[in-house]
């Protein structure tokens, strides 16, 4: 076998089973070309969260049969590039741990346990929240052709409003499913319904649908209960409005943001964080950017430094991002915020 020097060496070169998924900003599904281009240097992490780029990694070895799941959250440089120093230690550790059951009877499952253990005291490994843990066991049962959980069905039956369910006993698994396996008619009964769900199932839900693609009559409900929420000062609910209406249509997010954008009062830290972690694709816009950065600056209880250099990590961002702070007029919200970090 040739040497194995990089992650995605060793998925090739050991003929695993892999399925990746990004798991900062959203759940979904990464190509393998993407990690292989990432560890050689040939591209910045698509898309960063606090200065790491974060995988989900589920994967079979040899005749293995249940899949293990690694969560790996590697350090990025300043350019968004891999430091590599922490992800060789990682693999010299696991390639240590196959070189030592090479020549075991029961290597299969002696590899399968060590390699699980590997994680336990990684300094790489992360705990994903229980959101992202349960859409990750959604796409991946989906992508592997396994079926959804047993939590699918009655969550089926109440959000379509075709049976009486007890909200208080849905799973967080089983609203994952739904999002992830939702199709035209689907979306259809839950933008009729979603009017009238309470609250803490409206949030829950959210937390789900903010990974996936929205349809139209979907995120326009969803703006809809945004809208009330933020008219009753439910924070939680808008802010969780606007992460799930994020992979709407852009006449739909985009007007929703740039009209939450121009009102002040509206703008709030837990806001803006909101859009920033799940709507930053929508920043991509030469107004909505800067009138984004100016809210920014505007919240003294928001960390600007923070916010801004970690969108500035996103490729497609860095420039617009690095652009709108240098020609920020010295008198502005920005241009103060600047000032003070340079004290």
């Amino acid at each position: 076998m040739q040497p194995i020097h990089t992650l995605h060496d060793f998925f090739v070169r050991t003929g695993a089973d892999v399925h990746l998924y990004h798991m900062g900003r959203r759940v979904e599904p990464c190509p393998l070309d993407a990690l292989a281009h990432f560890e050689q240097d040939a591209a910045a992490w698509p898309s960063p969260w606090q200065g790491q780029a974060r995988l989900g990694i589920v994967f079979r070895l040899g005749d293995i049969v249940d899949p293990l799941i690694w969560f790996l959250a590697l350090p990025l440089d300043e350019q968004g590039q891999l430091v590599p120093a922490p992800r060789d230690a990682f693999l010299q550790r696991l390639l240590v741990i196959l070189g030592h059951n090479a020549q075991r009877a029961d290597r299969q499952a002696r590899e399968s346990s060590e390699i699980e253990n590997l994680m336990q005291d990684n300094p790489l490994a992360f705990t994903p929240s229980l959101p992202f843990q349960a859409m990750l066991h959604a796409q991946a049962t989906r992508d592997t052709g396994r079926p959804a959980s047993a939590h699918l069905e009655p969550v089926e039956a109440y959000l379509s409003g075709q049976q009486q369910v007890d909200w208080q006993f849905l799973g967080l698994q089983g609203l994952a499913d739904f999002t992830v396996r939702m199709d035209d008619e689907a979306a259809r009964l839950l933008a009729a319904t979603l009017p009238t769900l309470p609250d803490e199932v409206l949030n829950s839900l959210c937390y789900c649908l903010e990974h996936v693609a929205v349809p139209t009559a979907l995120g326009l409900a969803l703006r809809d209960r945004g809208e009330q929420a933020a008219a009753a000062g439910q924070v939680e609910t808008l802010c969780a409005c606007v992460r799930a209406v994020a992979g709407a249509d852009e006449s739909i997010a985009g007007a929703w943001y740039d009209a939450l954008l121009s009102d002040p009062a509206a703008c709030g830290p837990d806001l803006l964080a909101a859009i920033a972690g799940r709507g930053w694709e929508l920043l991509e816009d030469s107004e909505r950017l800067p009138r984004f950065l100016e809210r920014l600056a505007e919240q003294p209880s928001a960390d600007f430094a923070s916010l801004a250099r970690d969108l500035a990590l996103v490729p497609r961002l860095r420039l617009p991002v690095l652009m709108t702070l240098r020609e920020a007029r010295r008198d502005s919200a920005i241009g103060r915020r600047l000032a003070g970090l340079g004290q």
